[in-house]
C-alpha cells in the first residue's frame, strides 16, 4: 500500500465533494435550480452559494486570510438565509465561479499553512473559537459533502436524476418498472411496519 499525504486526502474529499455538487446543476434551467423543494426553501444554486462562504470563512478569515469577496449575507442588517438562494440578478455563471473562487482561496490556504496552524473561528464563541487548520478541513469537507447529498435528494426531485458524479451514479443496474416496484415495495413494508394494512 502507497503511503498518502495527509493534505492530498483531505483535498481530495473536498474536490470530489464541490465537483459533485456543481455537477448537480448541469442540464437544469435557472428555474430548477433555484426551485425550493422542501419546505425550508432547498435548491441546488443555494447549496453552492452557501458551500462558497463556508469555504472562505473557514479556510480564509479564521486563519487570517481574507478573501476580499463580498459577503452581503454576512452584514449585521442582512436577511436570515441569504446565503442559501440566488436573488433574480445573481446568475447561475456568477455563483459558479464566486464557488471556483472560494475553492481558489481555500486551496491556497490548505497549501500555504501546516495542517497543525491554529486559527480562530470568527462567528463562534470567544474562548471556544480556536480550531487547526486540519480541524477545519475536515469540518468543510463534511459540510461539502452534506450539502452534496441535499443536492443528490433535489436532484432526484427534480428529474429522476442520481449519482456521485458522471458515469458513477453508484446505483445497481435497473430500468424504471423495477425501480417503480422496488419503491412499492418499500412503501409496503413501511405501513407492514406501522401496523397499517398494506
Amino acid at each position: 500500500m502507497t503511503a498518502s499525504h495527509p493534505k492530498a486526502d483531505l483535498r481530495f474529499y473536498l474536490q470530489s465533494a464541490r465537483d459533485a455538487l456543481l455537477w448537480k446543476l448541469e442540464g437544469l434551467s435557472e428555474y430548477d435550480v433555484r426551485r425550493p423543494l422542501t419546505p425550508t426553501g432547498t435548491n441546488l444554486l443555494g447549496l453552492v452559494k452557501h458551500a462558497a462562504g463556508v469555504e472562505l470563512g473557514y479556510l480564509g478569515d479564521t486563519f487570517g486570510r481574507p478573501s476580499g469577496e463580498t459577503l452581503p449575507w454576512l452584514e449585521e442588517d442582512a436577511e436570515p438565509n441569504g446565503d442559501m438562494w440566488a436573488t433574480p440578478d445573481e446568475s447561475r455563471q456568477q455563483i459558479v465561479d464566486f464557488y471556483r473562487r472560494a475553492w481558489a482561496h481555500a486551496d491556497a490556504t490548505i497549501d500555504a499553512l501546516p495542517l497543525e496552524t491554529t486559527g480562530r473561528v470568527p462567528w463562534w464563541p470567544t474562548g471556544r473559537d480556536e480550531v487547526t487548520l486540519h480541524h477545519a478541513v475536515v469540518r468543510v469537507v463534511a459540510d461539502t459533502h452534506r450539502h452534496a447529498g441535499h443536492a443528490d435528494i433535489i436532484r432526484e426531485l427534480l428529474d429522476g436524476a442520481v449519482g456521485m458524479k458522471e458515469g458513477n451514479d453508484a446505483m445497481p443496474p435497473a430500468d424504471a418498472a423495477w425501480w417503480e416496484e422496488y419503491r412499492d415495495r418499500l412503501e409496503r413494508a413501511a405501513r407492514k411496519a406501522d401496523g397499517q394494512s398494506t
